[in-house]
């Protein structure tokens, strides 16, 4: 999208409302009386089932009726903005960038370096390691001779989400066993400590608040239980890694904090977190400056402001029986 300013958007398609970020983003937009425009690829995705959104499926990212499906979509229901909740949407998304604008649709992407860090877990590794921020250190299956006794390891998808197909174990022979069963596997060392994931909203001139939230308990990757709290030393942390890899708009970064307060950054992510409703919460306008942003209008930081030791529990609800 261009930076000239427009209206804010009322209208918005969100996908991936089958996950808890799309899920909770649709639900957000529509407290601050937007339309919402629900779409994803598993016709039975829960979000697909809240009251008031306008429903609709589409192929997934990847399938080769992706782009004109969407497109035909947008067509269809016209929406302001689109924000998508699936990463591995992004690089066609960012193909189609002025496609959806002759649509009237507003986007606001990261260029194509930054989602490759935010899916790829061995980019995201080099990328911090350049810019010297500290990241668990990370091997390919060809390089476990490499991995020193005593290491505890992570063996997980290169390219995963979700915690999917993640495993631990102890040696680098029990690694080279399970990169047999992971898809395109990668192997990285295995971090103790707190758990933490920064909600975060970078501007266009590259400014970041960062709401930093401990992810108290953890289930299918999704902090189920987590409470805000405050650390200028991983705040700091967080924004230098926002800024190595690039990252615009609403986004998440994971990461450790250590007995000794050693920080390690793990992850991020080009999209809302699954447990931003607690920035929401702790009283950061997350989603409402999200929308200035798409319109090109400034974000305010002052409304990304949030209260410390706000706590929030996710629970299974039940919408609809058919």
């Amino acid at each position: 999208m261009s930076d000239v300013s427009r209206a804010v958007p009322q209208r918005v398609l969100v996908t991936g409302v089958g996950g808890a970020p799309g899920f909770d983003l649709a639900r957000s937009l529509m407290r601050l009386g937007r339309e919402v425009i629900a779409a994803d690829a598993d016709a039975l995705a829960s979000g697909l089932r809240l009251e008031g959104v306008t429903a609709r499926t589409m192929a997934p990212a990847g399938h080769p009726d992706y782009v004109s499906g969407l497109l035909a979509l947008c067509r269809e229901v016209r929406p302001d903005a689109l924000l998508s909740t699936v990463e591995q949407e992004l690089p066609q998304l960012i193909a189609q960038r002025a496609a959806l604008e002759e649509l009237g649709v507003a986007t606001w992407l990261p260029e194509a370096g930054a989602v490759q860090a935010c899916v790829d877990k061995a980019e995201f590794h080099r990328v911090l390691t350049r810019w010297g921020i500290p990241t668990p250190r990370t091997f390919s299956p060809d390089e476990l001779d490499a991995v020193p006794d005593g290491m505890a390891l992570v063996v997980k998808p290169r390219c995963g989400q979700g915690a999917q197909n993640v495993h631990f174990c102890f040696t680098g022979e029990q690694a080279q066993v399970l990169c047999e069963l992971v898809p395109k596997p990668i192997v990285q060392e295995r971090v103790e400590g707190r758990e933490f994931t920064a909600d975060c909203l970078v501007d266009r001139d590259g400014r970041a608040s960062v709401v930093l939230r401990d992810r108290l308990l953890v289930k299918g990757g999704l902090a189920v239980v987590s409470r805000t709290f405050r650390d200028r030393a991983v705040a700091e942390q967080v924004e230098r890694t926002l800024a190595a890899v690039g990252a615009v708009g609403a986004c998440c970064v994971q990461g450790f904090v250590s007995e000794d307060g050693a920080i390690a950054m793990t992850e991020i992510n080009a999209r809302v977190g699954g447990g931003f409703p607690l920035a929401e919460a702790a009283g950061a306008d997350l989603v409402g400056q999200t929308l200035n942003g798409l319109a090109g209008l400034p974000v305010d930081h002052d409304r990304l402001w949030y209260e410390p030791g706000v706590h929030l529990t996710k629970y299974t609800e039940t919408l609809a029986v058919w």
